[in-house]
């Protein structure tokens, strides 16, 4: 096993940006910081966030209904402060993207649009380990539309004694009855990094909408939604985006889509700016993925995401995706011990390895009081580790690799 003095080194040779963020003190072990390896679930504060969210809220002190023009960074165009970064993350174009709303909400808005099921193609297609909201947006949209989510769901499953989908399993199940395609493009209990291009290729092939889940790969992974030629996306901005608890999401259209007489719930914010103080009744909204939006957007919860979109614009997703793979190969070398279930291949997996090992709840409660390491369980059996290329250490990797030997000796 690698020596803290040699992880010492290689964080020496190859730092990250842990100086931009608020690392929690440690509860137990003999570091006065944590080893946080639990960015997927909810990623570290960045320092500038208090700062630049008061300056926002100082706005409404000073100006009151005068800020939505008059402030700083004035608030009735201020969702389009994260529409240029978030697409740039996403590779898409800023006419595709939208930052509004949470997650499930956002798969439920464009699922209104893209799921139109008829008799003979109406059955969804997802992960059976997909996380469970995915599950239960799916389940509830088929019954709301009057079909048996138990025939109509199709739930993937690795093959016997694996842990991780085949993209040739995918497409084999992708019939000509399935109308939509929703899988995650990072699966959250696995850590799997599925074939994004591939797949959506095939599920066009198939004649199935293809969506994407991105909350364990946006700010995770590189992506090109655009040239990819998916139809539509979503993710969340408080794993890897570093946004905050319950942040604002994101939402992709592609452009093939926008104008197109697509079913689509509105409301006040999803009427073309440049007429919307016209009061009229009726909607005019634009040729862009701001169409999907209802309601105004919630400045104070907006300004965390732009703070953190603005941190992933100077460095770069593909610097920050060839520090994550040096980052997990490393802690991977430290974990050979044990039962890793995510892909060995860096290629097939983003920023976390899950380890199968029996009282993975216990165990990540010991890890956090006594040695500082902070990662999360999912019952029954699993450990989920995420070393975040932003602010994730080797000498981090180091700790957690030594912690885990030590309670399961």
């Amino acid at each position: 096993m690698s020596t803290e003095a040699e992880a010492l080194e290689l964080d020496a040779a190859d730092p990250g940006h842990r100086e931009l963020f608020d690392v929690p003190p440690a509860q137990g072990g003999d570091y006065p910081e944590v080893a946080y390896f639990a960015g997927n679930s909810l990623g570290l504060r960045p320092k500038a966030t208090r700062a630049e969210l008061l300056e926002d809220l100082d706005s409404w002190a000073a100006l009151g209904v005068e800020g939505h023009l008059d402030a700083a960074r004035p608030w009735l165009p201020y969702h389009e402060l994260l529409t240029g970064p978030a697409a740039r993350l996403v590779g898409a174009l800023p006419s595709e993207t939208v930052v509004m709303n949470t997650l499930t909400v956002n798969l439920h808005l464009l699922m209104v649009s893209f799921y139109r099921p008829t008799r003979s193609r109406h059955r969804i297609v997802i992960e059976d380990s997909a996380f469970p909201s995915d599950s239960y947006a799916v389940r509830s949209q088929v019954e709301f539309h009057g079909y048996d989510a138990e025939d109509a769901v199709i739930r993937l499953r690795p093959r016997p004694g694996e842990n991780s989908l085949r993209t040739a399993d995918v497409v084999e199940q992708l019939g000509g009855d399935v109308a939509l395609l929703l899988l995650g493009g990072v699966n959250y209990l696995t850590g799997e990094l599925m074939d994004i291009p591939t797949i959506t290729k095939a599920g066009h092939a198939a004649g199935a909408i293809v969506g994407w889940d991105l909350a364990h790969a946006a700010g995770n992974v590189p992506l090109a939604l655009h040239d990819w030629d998916v139809d539509f996306a979503a993710w969340c901005s408080y794993k890897y985006l570093n946004s905050g608890p319950g942040a604002i999401a994101g939402a992709f259209v592609h452009e093939r889509h926008l104008g197109a007489d697509l079913p689509r719930f509105e409301g006040w914010w999803s009427t073309d700016a440049k007429t919307r103080f016209e009061m009229t009744p009726e909607s005019r909204p634009p040729a862009t993925a701001d169409a999907w939006q209802v309601s105004n957007p919630p400045i104070f919860a907006m300004s965390p995401v732009r703070t953190s979109l603005e941190i992933f614009d100077k460095i770069g997703i593909e610097v920050l995706r060839e520090r994550s793979v040096r980052l997990t190969t490393y802690l991977a070398e430290l974990l050979a011990d044990f039962e890793v279930i995510t892909p060995a291949d860096p290629a097939r997996r983003g920023a976390q390895l899950s380890v199968r090992v029996p009282g993975a709840g216990a165990l990540s409660r010991r890890l956090r009081f006594e040695y500082g390491v902070i990662a999360d369980s999912r019952e029954p059996d699993v450990l989920r580790f995420a070393p975040v290329p932003l602010y994730s250490t080797y000498h981090d990797c180091w700790r957690a690799g030594a912690a885990m030997a030590e309670v399961t000796a």
